[in-house]
């Protein structure tokens, strides 16, 4: 059991890499804390996890919302007396339209979810972890934290944002006992795409992310980036601290 007595908040929790990290989490002696927006998926979520013997609660909130991500932490002290773990891993797409022609809205809701909802959450989970003098965070980062190609300004903007908030936090309180990484996630078989308008997207930039989207070598399965996110979470990855790790079977190498 590598997560034996740990509790950890996963966001994001009702599909694709956050709910196989829930259910990973759980297998491996967590007990987890399911952040999700949407009802029904997190409703499944904690259904799996308590049929497989796991120990679960979930909670609904927006991570774009500073109160949501308080009550997301205060459910972790409430139910299970602690917070060990921080996965900030909810995230949204954008259309992928450039500099040029991007829109107000999507610029609120993607930075809201990807960039401010990571940085509210590292907030109140550090009022519980440095007290005690030990936490991890992990962040689910992309390409396009690292990259250009991947899709459109404001995402790529937020996993970019994603990466500072990684390197910063780590930095800051490593003498602290708090650890904090982040996953550069590649092409990976989710939902995602079900965040966007299909009516909205903008043609030229879906073009362009096609082009570098193009030479992805392998696609992963949610259980490939959990695995990546499990270690990290543990103990064995004690002297990890601000790395950006690629899981992306081979794209960021080209």
């Amino acid at each position: 059991m590598r997560l034996e007595g740990k509790v950890a908040v996963i966001t994001g929790a009702g599909s694709g890499m956050g709910r196989s990290m829930a259910n990973l989490f759980a297998a491996e002696g967590a007990k987890v804390v399911a952040a999700e927006w949407n009802q029904a998926t997190l409703d499944e979520v904690v259904a799996e996890v308590t049929e497989a013997g796991g120990q679960i609660t979930g909670v609904q909130g927006d991570v774009s919302k500073p109160e949501d991500c308080a009550r997301i932490v205060q459910a972790a002290v409430d139910a299970y007396g602690t917070l060990d773990v921080l996965c900030n891993n909810a995230g949204v797409m954008d259309n992928f339209a450039g500099a040029g022609d991007f829109s107000d809205d999507m610029l609120s809701r993607v930075m809201g979810v990807n960039a401010y909802g990571p940085l509210y959450l590292t907030r109140e989970a550090l009022k519980v972890m440095l007290p005690k003098g030990a936490g991890s965070i992990v962040n689910t980062a992309s390409a396009a934290g690292e990259h250009g190609g991947a899709a459109g300004v404001v995402y790529t903007m937020s996993k970019h944002a994603c990466v500072g908030l990684t390197r910063n936090t780590a930095w800051y309180y490593a003498k602290q006992g708090i650890r904090c990484n982040a996953m550069i996630v590649g092409g990976v078989n989710t939902n995602i795409m079900a965040s966007v308008d299909p009516s909205k997207i903008n043609a030229a930039g879906a073009e362009k992310a096609g082009i570098y989207g193009g030479i992805i070598p392998n696609f992963l399965q949610p259980i490939d980036v959990a695995n990546l996110a499990l270690f990290l979470a543990s103990d064995e990855s004690k002297m990890v601290n601000g790395a950006n790790i690629a899981v992306d079977g081979g794209w960021g190498a080209a």
